[in-house]
């Protein structure tokens, strides 16, 4: 647990079926979480340096990111996530993404948890997609039919956290470029007990244009929808992959990001509008900004939603596993885990 005055602080693993077991089912709770850790990013009471990431040459399309991050407010710790992306595993039947977290305590800087983290990754990630999906329909009404392009965790999760925040949809649409991944989904669709109608789309397009909600959930390198007229009915955009959506696109919309610093680099869409247009005069704000009213999203047009995701979500997320186990009772502590603990040695 965390350090009281100078006592050193004891060490915890947490598996990733701790991480279910805990998150399983809340989804209004963690949504409320996000909003809270945007609210005090907003303030500036958290420290989210730029992502680093590791790529290898002779494995141009894996990469391991290395998140640190510091939040404040009532959470309080300081922390990093890895999480490696090896798009490759799905032809072997694995999830494309893996990850740990630690936990740092903010009084000594000791490590005081490490827990699997795919998890709270996709759970943040969806948290705060359905927070956006929230906000960005307030002045519109919410969405009745919800269009899906890319069939993996992530889209799981985020339906999960958008019906486990009380959506409700007449129509599911459903795209994917793997005709077997998208039966997939549309069969945990069948299972979820979702009364919505389900529709498997051949294409990117029609999906699109039957659906007021759109969530981008690929693993594309580059952008593949580039026809602002697919969007001409406005739809709300979740541009979770960050890399779909061409600039044609990006510039026919609103555009909120969870942040102006983050988002605009590694070639995702908004970051090739910069590029070309050599401002960011694009961009109508944050989603923190239309949170607190000091943006508001026009209706005449659709609006994108790109978050590259920060690693503050991630550290609010854990640190509400963490306390759940230790108020449950349940947190395995590694005995002797911190060794060296005399600064002269035992005598």
């Amino acid at each position: 647990m965390p350090a009281s005055g100078n006592e050193v602080p004891s060490f915890s693993v947490i598996s990733g079926a701790q991480v279910h077991q805990v998150l399983d089912g809340q989804e209004k709770q963690i949504v409320e979480l996000v909003d809270y850790a945007y609210r005090v990013h907003g303030i500036g009471d958290t420290v989210n340096p730029p992502s680093y990431f590791l790529r290898f040459e002779d494995r141009p399309s894996s990469r391991i990111i290395a998140l640190p991050a510091s939040v404040g407010g009532e959470i309080g710790v300081d922390g990093i996530k890895w999480i490696s992306s090896f798009p490759e595993n799905i032809t072997q039947g694995l999830p494309r993404a893996s990850a740990v977290l630690i936990l740092n305590d903010q009084k000594t800087g000791y490590p005081f948890a490490c827990m699997e983290s795919s998890i709270v990754s996709a759970v943040r990630t969806a948290a705060s997609a359905a927070l956006a999906a929230d906000w960005l329909t307030r002045e519109r009404g919410r969405p009745v039919r919800v269009g899906f392009i890319g069939t993996g965790l992530i889209a799981r999760y985020i339906h999960t956290y958008l019906t486990g925040s009380g959506w409700t949809f007449d129509e599911v649409g459903v795209h994917d470029l793997s005709t077997e991944y998208a039966a997939g989904f549309g069969s945990y669709l069948e299972q979820s007990g979702s009364p919505a109608r389900i529709t498997v789309h051949d294409d990117a397009e029609s999906l699109i244009r039957s659906s007021d909600l759109v969530v981008f959930a690929t693993v594309a390198g580059a952008p593949h929808v580039t026809n602002p007229g697919w969007f001409s009915h406005n739809p709300v955009v979740l541009n979770v992959s960050l890399r779909d959506l061409g600039p044609e696109v990006i510039k026919a919309s609103s555009n909120v990001v969870d942040d102006v610093e983050h988002v605009l680099k590694a070639d995702t869409s908004v970051h090739l509008v910069e590029q070309e247009v050599g401002n960011r005069y694009f961009l109508n704000g944050t989603l923190h900004n239309v949170m607190t009213g000091m943006v508001k999203i026009p209706t005449n047009r659709p609006v994108v939603f790109s978050p590259f995701g920060l690693g503050v979500l991630d550290l609010t997320v854990a640190k509400y596993v963490y306390d759940e186990l230790v108020r449950a009772g349940e947190l395995g502590v590694v005995d002797g885990f911190f060794h060296e603990l005399s600064r002269h040695g035992k005598k």
